[in-house]
């Protein structure tokens, strides 16, 4: 029977008995640590401490780990490995140093950020920053500034930090994932939507070779972290490339130009026998499911429910047990009341049941959220799958 949480998302996610769900969540936004620091949940030591060591990613740590377990949660249901350069958003090695280009009379400023993109910003102000240029816009640039940031090196794995990991291969109770990139996510950051779009028009053999540079840089890194000998539970992609009522990219040009490279990483992480290979992709993803299933990516993440009421339910329905999900709880129950935090918890129960799942809230936990009603919500899941 299982014993920690580790093994407790092994045995869900490959339909084996379990003796209980593990209550997880994806991380908290900067701005719902503060807010709770203000409202005197947590000390301002602590949240300075989880935003220093991972800011508004996922990533599990030490910090973080601690005020989710203040709340009730167990742990966060992505750990990474050791890869540097904040490798989860950052593929570029080694990124473009961050300037101000231009100051405004708002107060606002044009500034050149690490993935090469131009945008503008606001002090004080924390949103999506817009896009106002990209410093690739042809072959030229491509082959200038971003294929020479897009190759292996040695210098991406940190040692320090996959021994560490090496040594608690058997005895560690945390589940961890090696991160294996983004395939077009990354790319569509680099040029703009509109850029890339045309691009597939305009010059598909440079929209391939673009796709194949990043998929090979992808390969590289997860063959070489898991040639380290650390032992990982599942492999991890990131692309969020669909909107609310499907993909940025169409489905025959994704499989035609990506497809290959999922299952190229999926088969070489099989030689290590990770059989559950996750994508990250926020909205409605149904029209990429089936080429990802294709290509050996079989459990979807998050599965956006607050967004658009899509449920998994619906999903497995149609594509059958090898689809495994994670997510699809709705975290803007957490901004309202018990009643829609006891909604949840009955959709979730009826997930579960269906197998291959784990329930998590369908984002990082945002600063509408209620200290209290959080609270509530990990005590009524312990009473729901506890027993």
């Amino acid at each position: 029977m299982t014993k920690t949480n580790r093994e407790r998302l092994n045995a869900m996610l490959q339909y084996k008995s379990f003796d209980r769900v593990p209550i997880m969540h994806f991380g908290f936004w900067d701005e719902t640590l503060e807010k709770w620091a203000d409202e005197g949940h947590l000390t301002r030591e602590e949240v300075d401490n989880a935003i220093a060591c991972g800011g508004n990613q996922a990533d599990g740590n030490q910090f973080e780990l601690a005020i989710a377990q203040k709340l009730g949660f167990d742990d966060n249901v992505l750990v990474y490995t050791g890869q540097k350069g904040n490798w989860y958003d950052m593929p570029l090695y080694p990124v473009f140093e961050e300037e101000i280009v231009e100051h405004y009379s708002d107060g606002s400023m044009k500034l050149l950020d690490s993935d090469g993109v131009f945008v503008v910003k606001k002090e004080g102000k924390r949103s999506i920053p817009a896009e106002v240029g990209h410093t690739v816009v042809d072959r030229e640039s491509w082959e200038k500034h971003y294929l020479p940031r897009l190759q292996w090196t040695p210098k991406r794995l940190d040692m320090d930090e996959i021994s560490k990991l090496i040594a608690q291969n058997d005895t560690r109770e945390r589940h961890l994932a090696v991160y294996c990139g983004s395939l077009f996510g990354k790319l569509r950051n680099y040029w703009g939507i509109v850029e890339i779009s045309y691009l597939q028009a305009d010059d598909p053999d440079l929209f391939a070779e673009c796709i194949d540079a990043i998929g090979q840089l992808s390969f590289d890194v997860t063959k070489h972290t898991l040639e380290t000998g650390v032992k990982v539970d599942f492999a991890h992609f990131w692309e969020d490339i669909c909107f609310n009522t499907g993909p940025l990219i169409s489905p025959e040009a994704f499989r035609k130009y990506v497809g290959k490279h999922y299952r190229r990483i999926a088969d070489e992480c099989a030689k290590y026998g990770i059989d559950i290979v996750s994508v990250d992709c926020d909205g409605f993803i149904e029209d990429l499911v089936p080429i990802w299933l294709d290509n050996g990516v079989n459990t979807m993440f998050p599965i956006e429910y607050g967004a658009w009421e899509y449920d998994f339910e619906v999903m497995r329905k149609k594509f059958g047990k090898e689809l495994r999900g994670i997510g699809n709880i709705n975290k803007n129950a957490l901004s309202k009341t018990r009643k829609e935090v006891d909604h949840e918890i009955e959709r979730a129960k009826r997930l579960v049941d269906l197998g291959g799942f784990v329930p998590c809230f369908d984002h990082r936990i945002a600063p509408d959220a209620d200290w209290d009603l959080t609270k509530y919500y990990c005590e009524k899941m312990k009473e729901a799958f506890w027993k």
